[in-house]
């Protein structure tokens, strides 16, 4: 693994996201040269596999989740076609599904399937089909938190559960102390950020405490956080910003949030052997066991949240990129195809692991790779 390195993509993926702050992500050819001068050879080799079609503007958003793998594939995608630009918000699931919905993205990044109705409400936009999931990536949900004098933190799903709900409102808790025993805990009151806006991690943060923790979690798993008390930021990155300047601090967010700002990360008690600590192999234990339930060209997934599998990460996403199987406008369909191709390619999916990510396994990742060209 490469979580913690400092160059290559990792670096690139930090630089282009402070540029993202000030306005939408515009990735084309004419800056990737510039970016990724230290991994021109690698880009160059996994460029040079692309096959490009189509042109112009490519306009998506959605999941904040994925945005740092999005970086690494739009650089390497724009070495290869430099008669194409990706323009790529992270807003957020729940804004992507409402702009591909409005008919303004030619795809959306969502952490969390399309529901029923709102596959309903795709086929005004996909004429003749309608809107389906593709699994693209996965990953760990950091448990990310800032306890001075605590570098190493054991939490269960009951205790999680009722941090995130305002129960356990302290760092010395019993129930904190009998996980972590050996620790110093101090009595600092504890900052719980959620997010603010409408998050794919979110409700997969919320299906996890639901599976794992039902006594204690007593909500629905929206995308909306559902809990009373608490504080919140705007996405990923706004909640990960929080923890990092705020003692006593505790938040969610995509592994690499945690990486790059190099916030701790919690260590899950599953009842294993050994608590897991949140990695993209130990992500990957817990993803391979996931079902595609989607039918048809969907590949929508369920995930195991209550594994006990030795190593296996338990608090896990996976990321779509939503598109319509029918329906797609003449002008952005071969850009879109062209673009997921790579992306769902062996080339594309091995960036994952350097950016914090866990690759789909390779029996989804085919089926991804034989739906993607039959769009139309």
């Amino acid at each position: 693994m490469k979580l913690q390195r400092k160059n290559g993509r990792g670096l690139r993926a930090l630089t282009v996201g402070a540029v993202a702050v000030s306005g939408a992500l515009v990735l084309t050819s004419c800056g990737s040269d510039d970016n990724a001068k230290d991994g021109a050879a690698t880009n160059t080799a996994a460029a040079s596999n692309i096959k490009c079609d189509g042109s112009g503007q490519l306009l998506a958003s959605g999941s904040s989740a994925q945005k740092n793998a999005i970086d690494a594939w739009v650089q390497t995608y724009t070495t290869a076609c430099k008669d194409t630009q990706i323009n790529y918000k992270d807003i957020g699931s729940g804004g992507g599904i409402t702009e591909f919905l409005q008919g303004s993205t030619a795809f959306a990044g969502s952490d969390s399937a399309l529901k029923p109705e709102e596959v309903t409400e795709s086929k005004k936009i996909c004429k003749g089909g309608q809107g389906i999931n593709l699994p693209m990536l996965g990953g760990p949900i950091a448990i990310g938190y800032n306890v001075s004098g605590v570098d190493n933190l054991v939490l269960d799903a009951p205790t999680i559960a009722k941090i995130f709900d305002s129960k356990i409102k302290k760092w010395d808790d019993p129930a904190i102390k009998k996980l972590n025993p050996d620790a110093k805990l101090p009595s600092t009151e504890i900052q719980a950020f959620h997010r603010s806006d409408e998050s794919g991690t979110t409700q997969n943060l919320g299906k996890y405490l639901g599976k794992a923790a039902p006594k204690d979690w007593g909500y629905e798993d929206e995308k909306s956080w559902p809990a009373k008390g608490g504080q919140s930021a705007s996405g990923s990155s706004g909640v990960a910003s929080q923890v990092k300047q705020t003692d006593g601090a505790i938040g969610y967010f995509e592994l690499s949030y945690a990486t790059s700002q190099k916030i701790n990360t919690v260590k899950v008690d599953t009842g294993a052997a050994e608590p897991v600590e949140a990695t993209s192999d130990n992500a990957s234990k817990a993803i391979a066991a996931a079902k595609v339930v989607g039918k048809g060209k969907d590949l929508a997934m369920d995930l195991d949240y209550t594994t006990k599998v030795e190593g296996a990460y338990p608090i896990i996403l996976v990321t779509y990129e939503i598109a319509c199987d029918k329906g797609n406008k003449a002008d952005t369909l071969d850009a879109v195809k062209s673009f997921l191709t790579y992306t769902a390619s062996k080339d594309g999916q091995s960036i994952l692991t350097e950016e914090g990510y866990a690759p789909l396994p390779e029996e989804i990742a085919n089926k991804v790779r034989e739906t993607v060209p039959t769009l139309s």
